[in-house]
């Protein structure tokens, strides 16, 4: 039997399903975990997934089902991230999300537990990315994402989504070569993304909830 669609699980939600919104959660939770993945610890990381559902849950009824679902869940998890750093410098300070990075929250960013020179120096060069090009990024590579996906998830226009992707990606070649110690290095880490992809699936699958 073919497994149900969201849009099918949210409609038999809203009538009163409990076990369809339990289905739910077990289809997104590793996806929402991945997303907080290498913004913030782990401690936090718990409390931020626990936010978005929550959040999910309070606003169902808002969600008009005119997109998919998942963009619409990590629209809610961006804007929870937005607002725990928000949160680090007082709710009233202007944050410019294009210009500071995890790093600059953390000055010494948490060292993942990742197995592999290529996929430290990978996660590492993310978090030094400005958070709203990190964000496209991983939408983008770990989740699969179209630019119009993301774009709708991020409340912005298509064109924006796509250049900040392109941009991105520029991004983040010069920060892998700000911080590897060798150019073959650096290529070497570019060219497996689809198996670094995979180890961050496996990493995030394999610490539990």
């Amino acid at each position: 039997m073919d497994p149900a669609s969201d849009r099918e699980l949210v409609d038999a939600w809203r009538e009163g399903d409990r076990a369809a919104g339990h289905a739910l959660f077990d289809r997104y939770y590793e996806p929402v975990a991945r997303f907080f993945f290498n913004k913030v610890d782990g401690d936090v990381a718990r409390d931020l997934i626990q936010r978005t559902f929550l959040g999910c849950i309070e606003g169902l009824a808002a969600f008009r089902g005119d997109g998919e679902f998942r963009s619409w869940l990590f629209g809610i998890a961006y804007r929870q991230l937005c607002r725990h750093y928000r949160g680090r410098v007082g709710e009233r300070a202007v944050v410019d999300f294009e210009q500071l990075s995890v790093a600059d929250w953390q000055p010494s960013p948490s060292q993942h537990a990742a197995s592999g020179q290529e996929l430290r120096l990978l996660l590492a060069a993310l978090q030094r990315l400005p958070l709203d090009y990190q964000v496209v990024l991983e939408l983008h590579y770990w989740e699969s994402m179209t630019t119009d996906e993301i774009a709708a998830a991020l409340g912005l226009p298509p064109g924006t989504a796509r250049s900040r992707v392109r941009r991105g990606r520029q991004l983040l070649e010069e920060s892998l070569a700000a911080a590897a110690r060798s150019p073959n290095l650096v290529e070497s880490t570019l060219a497996g993304l689809e198996r670094w992809i995979a180890a961050v699936r496996a990493h995030v699958r394999g610490a539990g909830r």
